[in-house]
């Protein structure tokens, strides 16, 4: 039963390809090129070996189901090392190898330095875990060639603010890294804040690399904060939740799902206890889909735990949707604009890991999630679960787009 709506995809990727002919058995099939850029490398590498995995375990098994008119999918990848002058190179090899589409990003600063390479080639691109409002908001969403299967943080950050204040917190210090992720997730929370009649009692900016925030936790406990809202993607998490612990400021600590990563969980151990974030995927067998999935990958890379299982399942996801858009092209153009145009009304649900993808894309929208798609996260015992009991029912079934 666990297999069975992963069977159904296949099944179905493998009849709309029939539906084009077979190939001569003398002829070899050319593979259909598909990008894949991440940091697969360095600082970002916890998140971005997830992405690199879930998307090589898509590619098996549509290949698995005779891929695109008996052509296999290549995956063509690149390793951006979260330097976006790397990812900007990198990207334009991109276009300059053919690739049909591009799945990628781990880093909202590497992302943004790259987009007009792919919107300039008119050539789609799929992000799967970078969350910058910014970055499907650069270009017109009519003419974008820019998609995106993660949560963005001008939804993620609503989500979080909600909840504290249903907790009664409302004295927020904002501590952001002065990245292009951090300043754009600081103005996601500040705007949140706002829509709830409320200011931060403390905003405070640091580089990344830094290894004491001694003086910022200091000076929001010194402003009355009574939660810290944290926006960085690396160990500098940990560094707070060190530092509040040393401090021995008993307040909790909130954020973006970079608060799932090892970087924190692992760096920050027992400070790490009780904190919050927003999650579209936690790796608990919690339906069938997920099952599957998880039983998948784990045979596949010989591992019982994912470090960034949103990472992995997102990338995942965004293969097979792009797939089911290819495969809707019928008189065989796999130019930009008509791979474009068939993301923008994917015809067949797509019963996700992540969410039940029933037209994720449109013309005017480029955001596969919504918020309703969003739960909460809590680190318990050292890795993430559910907040709320509530949400583990809700998470029985797979949320559609909203």
């Amino acid at each position: 039963m666990k297999q069975r709506w992963k069977r159904q995809a296949l099944i179905c990727v493998a009849v709309v390809a029939s539906l084009w002919g077979a190939r001569s058995e003398a002829e070899t099939p050319k593979p259909l090129r598909i990008g894949l850029i991440g940091p697969f490398s360095g600082p970002s590498s916890d998140f971005g070996i997830p992405m690199m995995n879930g998307a090589k375990l898509a590619v098996d098994e549509i290949n698995a189901a005779g891929g695109y008119l008996g052509r296999p999918i290549e995956l063509v990848i690149k390793d951006d090392t979260a330097n976006p002058d790397v990812g900007l190179q990198l990207s334009q090899e991109l276009m300059r190898e053919g690739v049909v589409a591009t799945v990628g990003f781990c880093n909202t600063g590497v992302a943004m330095k790259s987009l007009d390479v792919y919107q300039q080639a008119r050539s789609p691109l799929i992000v799967p875990c970078a969350t910058g409002s910014p970055i499907t908001a650069k270009f017109p969403a009519p003419d974008s060639y820019i998609f995106r299967t993660s949560a963005r943080d001008a939804i993620q950050a609503p989500f979080v603010v909600n909840d504290i204040v249903s907790r009664g917190w409302n004295k927020v210090a904002i501590l952001a890294d002065k990245t292009a992720y951090g300043e754009g997730g600081m103005n996601d929370v500040t705007k949140a804040l706002a829509a709830k009649q409320l200011t931060p009692v403390y905003v405070g900016r640091f580089d990344t690399g830094v290894k004491d925030l001694q003086a910022e936790l200091k000076a929001a406990q010194a402003a009355g904060a009574n939660v810290v809202f944290s926006y960085t993607v690396g160990p500098e998490n940990a560094v707070i939740a060190k530092g509040r612990q040393a401090l021995k400021w008993n307040v909790p600590q909130v954020g973006a799902w970079p608060l799932s990563f090892p970087f924190f969980i692992d760096g920050a151990k027992d400070a790490a206890e009780g904190a919050l974030m927003a999650q579209t995927f936690i790796a608990e067998p919690s339906n069938e889909r997920r099952i599957a999935f998880l039983t998948a990958y784990n045979r596949k890379y010989g591992t019982k735990k994912i470090a960034v299982p949103m990472a992995a399942a997102q990338a995942y996801d965004s293969v097979y949707l792009l797939a089911y858009g290819i495969l809707s092209i019928r008189n065989g153009d796999l130019s930009g604009p008509s791979v474009k145009m068939a993301l923008e009304n994917i015809p067949r649900v797509y019963y996700g890991v992540t969410a039940t993808h029933e037209r994720p894309f449109s013309k005017d929208d480029k955001d596969a999630i919504t918020s309703n798609m969003l739960v909460m996260g809590l680190i318990k015992n050292g890795a993430v679960t559910f907040a709320y009991p509530e949400d583990r029912t809700r998470n029985l079934f797979v949320q559609r787009k909203q």
